[in-house]
């Protein structure tokens, strides 16, 4: 995995943001899921930057990034980097979280935007109905309230085989990634610290000024009011469409990655 010394660093107006930058040609962002960091692409980084500018950046308290210490918005901090960077318009590619910073910010700044790619998310205003994920969102709200990282960490990792599936049938590589950048994270905050995220309210509404082209890719696990969500943020899109990675969960990316880049290099050629 890479280290911090691969990394680069962007002064913020509110501390050094951390990113990876590599390859060239067309610009393609990566951006990670929650409590994770830039590493969780590193299989992907690899082929992409043979054709492809691959940039991959840490989002503000994530990963080597500063914490926040004041109001933010991911899509801003962004919009920041490339600005700094002189580069773009980009390909967005995020999972989880990353894709809705993706779709935060081809409806903030969309000049800097060419194309989107949401894994295992649609917009910020997308929210979990059945109840398991209902309840192991509330079991991590509390452990991270109480600075219960044990109990904390045990509920995140669930996530990776998600609801009616053993942990067996995850390579034991993933979660062990996922757990080493998560506690990197983890342990750059305090129980009961402000949550200085400001988060962008409305987007689906607004998903109709999206002038360019938009892939929702979903493992074929996901739940169905998250499948749901993806074909709506495509239908809504004038140049939507959706695909499904079979047989995982959350992260697509991680648990079939060959299969998961040859889906995004697919739609990359039809740009």
């Amino acid at each position: 995995m890479t280290g911090a010394s691969d990394l680069r660093t962007f002064p913020s107006a509110d501390g050094d943001l951390a990113y990876r930058d590599t390859g060239s040609g067309d610009l393609v962002v990566l951006l990670h899921s929650g409590f994770v960091d830039h590493r969780m692409w590193d299989d992907h980084v690899r082929v992409l930057a043979e054709r492809y500018r691959v940039i991959a950046p840490d989002t503000r308290g994530h990963g080597f990034s500063a914490n926040a210490t004041a109001p933010f918005r991911w899509a801003d901090d962004l919009a920041a980097l490339l600005r700094h960077l002189d580069a773009g318009p980009a390909v967005l590619v995020g999972l989880s979280m990353g894709g809705v910073i993706a779709t935060d910010t081809v409806l903030e700044h969309p000049d800097l935007v060419r194309a989107v790619v949401t894994a295992g998310a649609a917009t910020g205003d997308f929210r979990y109905t059945d109840p398991w994920h209902q309840e192991l969102q509330q079991t991590i709200a509390r452990a991270l309230a109480a600075g219960d990282v044990t109990t904390w960490l045990d509920a995140f990792l669930r996530l990776v085989p998600g609801p009616g599936r053993p942990a067996e049938d995850i390579d034991p590589e993933i979660p062990r990634r996922l757990r080493e950048m998560a506690l990197h994270t983890l342990s750059k905050h305090s129980a009961g610290e402000k949550d200085w995220l400001v988060h962008l309210t409305g987007s689906f509404d607004r998903l109709g000024d999206v002038r360019v082209p938009l892939l929702a890719v979903n493992g074929s696990l996901e739940p169905a009011d998250l499948h749901a969500a993806a074909e709506r943020l495509a239908g809504a899109v004038p140049d939507g469409r959706t695909a499904t990675i079979d047989g995982t969960g959350h992260y697509s990316a991680l648990e079939r990655p060959d299969e998961f880049q040859r889906v995004l290099l697919d739609f990359l050629k039809t740009l």
